[in-house]
């Protein structure tokens, strides 16, 4: 009869979790300590902790922060405000969720933050990225063995808008992130595999979803400036915090002449501000509107003969009149509900302008002996796009979300055209206007039993592809329709506390370009990959966490469009397995070290052994680092990269050399004042930052050669940074 009284004395306490800024706190553990129970925060840093009775003992602890302890005295919502403290990995718990990698982002953007927009991506463990252009053109992408190129098997997005642009005037699914701003990020959620429901078009090697901060802990005004003729200005003003509101502006601006014999002429300026209110205790909206522009002049991709033979140096150019100009206007809205207890509803619009133009120059000489083979790739871009989402009561025992949405890209004057010098255009490979829509739906459902989650997951997806050819006198609309259905199903298994083993399974794809759906009458338009991962989380000592998986990727056909040539490659059926490992350890108690490492065997399906190679495939990759935080104001970090050499033809006679890079950064915090210092490649190796194999002639050349072409890696580069917090 007592025990009955007591059950029926117990009530839900509920309450909401955030840092002292204000910005909420995710996944904070909410323990009772006098029932043994727990609890934890979800994205809008409320929890609910059941069967609480009135003086039982609760403590809120949060990775970073210091533990707060509190007794029940009534059932009003709780707030509660975290205070930080030096970041401490035995604090750090291994959740039971399927994204365990972010676990692992966590871990790496507390203990190593990010200083450039380059290492965004480099956060997520085996990517590799490599420019060639000077910063200009967005990095080239390397992951489980693919050659992403610019984004053609990545799923990048920001606050919930999507970077990848489809059928791109320079390659379909171009990500340029150098409109984001590395300072107001505040989180990274990535993951490997077409295994989430909620991802759909190019998530077939992964995705990356970037979240920008809902507010500032203060103000900064920060100069950067270094060799090369570079400098770099940062401004971050609050303009608005309390409780339930915040508002604040970001401006950046860079200027260099970069590492290239011929001066890049390098400008880049970037403007982002974010509002963010809270309308009601159930009720948050947040608008964010940002503008970037980029101006460059660039060497391109340079022979292997060139340098060789002393025409040119490592630095040095053919034809230095390579460059251009793009620019993107954002505005980015979301809403989010509480309805129903811990239930919401999420709600996202943006509006994207885009413009874009790239000289480029791979060839030389070979297709035109007089005037040269300069290309101009050029577009104007508009993209309109919402999502819905219903996430029902998430960490109880039955979880669904299903969700529903439509993105549509408006391109007019998407050209490849013969040019000289930048201003005469010689001839049009390709001149038209493009709409694509996607209008895609989705569900998962998540099944506790015990120890073990179920994930099913289920999307489908609906594109419509239309191209309207302007070279040709007759107007002509050519349109086609195709649909994708993209299923899920993931198990993760908590052996306990510590250990995490999983399974994923699902099926994913990487659309098409509009002119190759439209030229081939709607034929193999949206080529699906199927993937499996079989892996583990594990924290074998309270200051160490590994990981480690096992995968395999099937794709249907690599198909794509080729701007640069204005042609259809199709490659075949593909396959690619691997390994992939990584740790994280505290050594001392401000001293952190982290290493991860790739094995990939890729290969075509359809090629005769000894010719299945796939060209640019990333074999073997590592990365390390130490970092330092003293909690007495200095902090540092040194890291290395290392990347295989990997086939550069099918056969694998002709091999893209690896390199290996290493970079030191470290900063010192007095009060309000800040000074550091960023170096990269800090041995001042000479490396090849891309490289293709291509067939070029030069100038006066009798015929032409097939050889590797590349883009130098910075040498040394050292950058002075002095900063003021107000």
């Amino acid at each position: 009869m007592g025990l009955a009284c007591l059950e029926a004395n117990a009530q839900m306490l509920t309450g909401k979790v955030r840092e002292q800024a204000g910005t909420p706190l995710e996944n904070a553990l909410v323990q009772n300590l006098t029932k043994g129970t727990h609890a934890h925060s979800d994205h809008s840093g409320y929890f609910s902790l059941e069967k609480v009775m009135l003086n039982d003992s609760v403590r809120v602890s949060f990775p970073g922060f210091e533990d707060f302890a509190f007794v029940v005295r009534n059932f009003d919502e709780v707030k509660i405000h975290l205070i930080r403290k030096p970041f401490m990995l035995n604090e750090v718990t291994i959740s039971a969720g399927l994204k365990y990698l972010n676990t692992l982002s966590a871990i790496d953007v507390e203990t190593q933050p990010v200083n450039t927009s380059q290492e965004l991506l480099r956060k997520v463990p085996g990517l590799f990225i490599g420019q060639h252009a000077g910063g200009g053109k967005a990095e080239q992408i390397f992951l489980r063995g693919f050659d992403i190129d610019h984004g053609t098997d990545i799923n990048i997005s920001v606050d919930g808008m999507p970077v990848n642009m489809v059928s791109h005037a320079h390659g379909q699914g171009y990500a340029d992130l150098h409109f984001l701003i590395p300072e107001t990020i505040e989180s990274i959620d990535f993951d490997k595999g077409p295994y989430f429901a909620d991802k759909g078009d190019f998530t077939t090697a992964g995705y990356v979803g970037f979240k920008t901060k809902d507010r500032l802990d203060h103000s900064t005004v920060s100069l950067q400036t270094g060799q090369f003729r570079t400098f770099r200005g940062l401004g971050m003003f609050n303009l608005l915090s309390s409780e339930n509101q915040s508002a604040y502006f970001a401006g950046e601006y860079l200027m260099t002449d970069n590492y290239f014999k011929a001066p890049q002429n390098f400008n880049r300026v970037n403007v982002f501000g974010k509002y963010t209110a809270g309308l009601s205790p159930a009720d948050r909206i947040s608008l964010s509107v940002s503008h970037f522009e980029s101006r460059w002049d660039a060497s391109g991709q340079i022979p292997e003969r060139a340098v060789s033979s002393g025409l040119i140096s490592h630095f040095g150019a053919i034809d230095s009149t390579e460059g251009g100009f793009t620019a993107r206007t954002n505005i980015n809205l979301q809403h989010e509900k509480q309805v129903g207890g811990k239930a919401y509803i999420r709600n996202t619009a943006y509006f994207s302008r885009y413009d874009f133009e790239l000289f480029s120059n791979f060839t030389f000489f070979l297709e035109d002996s007089v005037n040269g083979d300069q290309i101009r790739q050029k577009e104007k871009r508009n993209i309109f796009g919402l999502q819905t989402e219903y996430n029902d009561a998430p960490g109880a025992a039955f979880h669904y979300r299903i969700g529903a949405g439509l993105r549509s890209d408006f391109t007019t004057g998407s050209e490849l055209s013969h040019t000289l010098n930048r201003s005469a255009v010689l001839s049009y490979l390709s001149l038209g206007d493009i709409s694509q829509h996607n209008l895609f739906a989705y569900g998962s459902a998540d099944y506790t039993f015990s120890r073990l989650l179920v994930n099913l997951g289920l999307r489908l997806d609906h594109l419509k592809f239309s191209y309207v050819d302007k070279r040709i006198p007759v107007y002509t609309h050519k349109s086609e329709y195709q649909s994708i259905l993209s299923p899920k199903l993931n198990f993760l298994y908590s052996v306990n506390k510590d250990l995490n083993v999983f399974l994923k399974l699902g099926k994913g794809f990487h659309s098409n370009d509009t002119r190759v759906v439209t030229a081939r009458s709607g034929k193999e338009v949206l080529p699906a990959a199927y993937g499996a991962d079989l892996g583990v989380l594990w924290k074998p000592w309270p200051r160490m966490v590994i990981n480690a998986a096992l995968w395999h990727l099937f794709l249907e056909q690599e198909f794509v469009y080729v701007g640069d040539a204005a042609v259809v490659e199709p490659s075949g059926k593909t396959a690619r397995r691997g390994i992939d490992l990584g740790l994280r350890y505290q050594l001392t108690k401000g001293l952190f070290w982290n290493t991860d490492a790739t094995y990939t065997h890729a290969r075509a399906i359809d090629e005769e052994k000894g010719q299945d190679y796939i060209p640019l495939a990333p074999v073997f990759t590592l990365t390390a680092g130490l970092s330092l935080n003293t909690g007495k104001g200095f902090s540092g970090s040194l890291r290395s990269r290392y990347l295989g050499d990997r086939p550069a033809n099918e056969d694998n006679s002709l091999i893209a050399s690896g390199y290996f890079v290493t970079d030191l950064s470290a900063r010192y915090q007095w009060r309000r004042i800040g000074v550091g210092i960023n170096v990269e490649n800090l041995l001042d190796t000479q490396w090849k930052e891309t490289q293709f194999l291509t067939e070029s002639r030069l100038y006066n050349e009798p015929a032409s050669v097939e050889e590797i072409h590349f883009t130098p890696g910075t040498p040394f580069n050292a950058r002075l940074i002095l900063k003021y917090n107000f």
